[in-house]
């Protein structure tokens, strides 16, 4: 009883689709290493090829590729798995192994052969469509304010006093007055 999110990355119109697949579906997935390609149609998308290239699994830690078993913490260079800090930095990340098991939750793949229809047809207007439409949205409707805001916006309309800047002396000017007024 496997399932798993697929993040399907379209190279050609820079898109990725999202979709999940359980049971019979998720099987294909079982043992394939990243790099590997995987025919579409064992999942329900015909006529597509697709390459596996990465994942995470179930608490988000990256499939990392060369290293063996499910989980391992190794020191690594700004690569996968470590986005990096100063240059020559090394750190000890955890990361998961390149073969896909049942640990693994998510599945990143990338499209090497096309098929007649599009992937946008297939899952519909999902993808990076549909956040640039809703932000679209946004920036369309003006901004309603809040009571709250109103009542504060006469306050925040009036000037505020200017305070001079008081002239500062030198602090051996500043010794001999107290010297000064002591005697």
């Amino acid at each position: 009883m496997a399932s798993y999110k697929l993040n399907i990355a379209e190279a050609k119109t820079g898109k990725c689709y999202k979709t999940e697949v359980k049971d019979e579906k998720a099987s294909p997935f079982m043992g394939l290493n990243i790099g590997e390609k995987i025919e579409g149609s064992k999942f329900g998308i015909d006529d597509y090829e697709f390459m596996l290239t990465g994942g995470t699994d179930y608490c988000g830690f990256p499939m990392r590729h060369g290293i063996l078993g499910i989980r391992k913490k190794i020191t690594i260079y700004p690569s996968t798995g470590f986005k990096g800090g100063f240059k020559g930095m090394k750190k000890r990340k955890t990361v998961c192994g390149h073969k896909v098991n049942e640990s693994i939750s998510a599945i990143n793949l990338k499209v090497t052969k096309e098929g007649p229809k599009k992937l946008s047809d297939i899952f519909g207007a999902a993808g990076k469509e549909g956040k640039e439409d809703a932000a679209e949205a946004k920036a369309e409707k003006p901004a309603e304010k809040k009571p709250e805001d109103k009542a504060k916006a006469p306050e925040q309309a009036k000037e505020k006093p200017k305070v001079e800047a008081k002239e500062e002396k030198p602090k051996t000017a500043e010794k001999e007055e107290k010297k000064e007024e002591k005697q």
